[in-house]
């Protein structure tokens, strides 16, 4: 009997050091996968859906070369979803510098009238003036005014839609720039507010698929512009994914 007793104990070892075996071996196994079949695969995903922007400059340049604003807002869509939601959220674009703008945004700021088409100066990106540019009166007073210019880049989504890379900023008054001496617009130095506001509007209109925050694009979160005026921000900058049935 003592015999019989001794091959059972042993049997129960080795089955739990089996056991243990393949317990260790499918780990092994749903790490591999895990860490070489799917998380690769969601980070591709990820990739074409939220798209990188470390490629891209963080700030826009004058004409000459000098430092312009920050980028601080992305939107992705056709140039005509771009135009159809800016408007449905009331900002409506802008005209450019030139010496009749240039004659009627002075005429404007002393009578004080109105004036929703106001023109931008030109910033540059990619080395080209913005491709589109909008604004948002404020009342009655043509020095201030909420505005945006969007440069198109070469990148697309997931679906095929350009992205857009954009600087909002608010101007706070009218006068002549440090550096060239034309009349334009001094922005106000918090451009995370324009920034803010401009997709506080976006949300409103429904017209957006998502929207999020890239935070840390900007390493350099003060400085000044070439008109000389200080600006300063949190890092972040805020994508904004149209509707693909926005028309």
């Amino acid at each position: 009997m003592e015999d019989d007793a001794i091959p059972i104990p042993q049997v129960k070892v080795l089955s739990k050091k089996r056991r243990m075996f393949y317990v260790l071996l499918g780990l092994l196994v749903i790490y591999l996968l895990a860490a070489y079949v799917v998380a690769p695969y969601g980070w591709k995903r990820y990739a074409r859906h939220d798209p990188s922007f470390d490629d891209n400059p963080r700030i826009t340049q004058t004409k000459d070369g000098h430092p312009g604003d920050p980028l601080n807002v992305s939107l992705i869509g056709t140039e005509e979803q771009i135009d159809t939601i800016m408007q449905a959220a009331k900002w409506y674009p802008a005209a450019a510098l030139g010496l009749r703008s240039d004659l009627k945004i002075a005429a404007d700021t002393v009578l004080k009238r109105p004036d929703d088409k106001a023109p931008v100066s030109k910033l540059y990106l990619f080395g080209r003036k913005e491709d589109l540019a909008f604004e948002q009166p404020v009342g009655n007073n043509p020095r201030q005014r909420h505005h945006v210019r969007f440069w198109k880049t070469a990148d697309k989504n997931d679906d095929g839609r350009p992205i857009w890379m954009g600087s909002a900023s608010y101007d706070e008054r009218v006068g002549f720039s440090h550096t060239t001496g034309q009349i334009t617009h001094h922005i106000a130095p918090d451009v995370d507010a324009e920034r803010d506001h401009l997709f506080d509007d976006l949300k409103k209109t429904g017209d957006l698929a998502e929207d999020y925050a890239v935070d840390g694009f900007h390493k350099q979160v003060e400085g000044r512009n070439g008109g000389g005026d200080r600006w300063y921000t949190d890092g972040r900058l805020f994508v904004g994914v149209t509707k693909a049935d926005v028309k």
